[in-house]
């Protein structure tokens, strides 16, 4: 018997140890599927260079391959304003987000006068706490001051027929202003057995029962929508680029509403050890279909340039020398690919801002770039 089972524990160990290699093969084999997709894109991007070289060369050197015109499809450059924008998520909240707490020492609750969902008014009577214990002490102190007061009467009436002495008035009405001073204090400490609504808002939550011991630990919370904002973690290295003032654009999809303008009206003092980030809050208006915690997009205005020049971000490609465009010009009474080197800016929702070697109304290709070569004859009379 302990035979038998000592062969089907080293049956059961030999089969946990394949399926754990398994697991390990299978994820070795996604890397290394991930390494060889990256040095096949290389191994493509070489070898579109050399074409392009190649087919330079045997134009240069056969021009009767130069005259057989390849289709492409052309656009003018454009040139518009050029806006630059940082994407980034976020959420809602509220200025006003407050969990109400008792004024005094914990205590049961006898009566709640709120539920889940009630809109209130600053200072509305919200719950009323045990006040059995403070009752009973106020009770007595009236006693004390009903015979307090008691005694300085008499103790008057003799200094008015000029007996007893001044001192024994002075100390009797001493003992009632102590008295009604322990009673206002009392009083005082009794109204904080009455909560009240710090702000004006909608109960969002209601965690507490009559009966049960009011703490103010998230037990009724209150939002006040009215003042609503936007918070976002803007990663540190965009920390010279975003700065309070600077224009945005706040998307809410799920709120059915258009895209909200605004401008950043606090940005953090601080960077965060662990999210590497600075916090930023943008102004909302007040709106029933924004609610704290509710997802956002914001959009950071960050660059703008008047009069730039655009082109889709597709048509610039790359070789040794850096980045470059196809455009068309005449030659005589051939239509020719011309390569042109150009410097580039910023890149925005497919389009990318040409800095240097072109102009406003060039014709650039925009179908068909990948296969010409410079001075390459051309044709637009049909689309691709």
């Amino acid at each position: 018997m302990k035979k038998t089972a000592t062969i089907l524990l080293v049956i059961l160990t030999v089969v946990a140890a394949s399926c754990s290699q398994g697991k390990k093969d299978k994820k070795g084999s996604l890397g290394d599927l991930k390494v060889e997709l990256e040095k096949k894109k290389k191994e493509k991007n070489d070898l579109d260079v050399e074409i392009h070289k190649l087919e330079e060369q045997i134009a240069k050197e056969d021009p009767n391959a130069a005259n057989v015109a390849k289709l492409v499809s052309v656009d003018s450059v454009r040139v518009q304003d050029f806006t630059h924008y940082i994407e980034l998520q976020g959420k809602i909240d509220a200025d006003n987000i407050v969990y109400v707490t008792p004024r005094g020492m914990p205590a049961q609750i006898k009566e709640l006068y709120v539920k889940k969902g009630d809109v209130v008014s600053k200072g509305k009577l919200l719950a009323k706490l045990d006040d059995a214990v403070m009752l009973q002490q106020v009770n007595a102190l009236k006693t004390q001051l009903a015979y307090a007061e008691n005694l300085y009467n008499r103790q008057k009436s003799l200094w008015d027929q000029g007996i007893g002495t001044e001192v024994q008035v002075i100390t009797a009405k001493n003992n009632v202003d102590a008295i009604n001073k322990q009673i206002a204090t009392m009083n005082e400490t009794w109204n904080t057995s009455l909560v009240y609504a710090p702000i004006s808002g909608i109960v969002d939550e209601v965690n507490v029962k009559a009966g049960e011991t009011f703490t103010g630990n998230n037990q009724i919370k209150i939002i006040n929508n009215n003042s609503l904002k936007m918070v976002t973690e803007v990663p540190e290295n965009y920390i010279s680029r975003v700065k309070k003032g600077d224009k945005v654009i706040v998307s809410v999809p799920e709120s059915g509403k258009d895209s909200i303008p605004s401008v950043i009206s606090m940005v953090g003092a601080s960077i965060n050890p662990t999210s590497r980030s600075f916090i930023t809050e943008v102004k909302l208006p007040a709106d029933p279909f924004l609610k704290p915690n509710q997802l956002a997009t914001l959009r950071i205005l960050d660059y703008r340039s008047r009069a730039a020049l655009v082109v889709p971000v597709n048509v610039v490609q790359t070789d040794e020398k850096g980045k470059y465009v196809y455009i068309v010009e005449k030659t005589g009474n051939k239509t020719v690919a011309r390569k042109k080197s150009v410097t580039v800016g910023e890149v925005y929702n497919g389009n990318i801002e040409i800095k240097n070697g072109l102009a406003g109304g060039d014709s650039i290709i925009t179908e068909g770039y990948q296969t010409v070569y410079d001075g390459q004859s051309v044709t637009t009379n049909a689309k691709i």
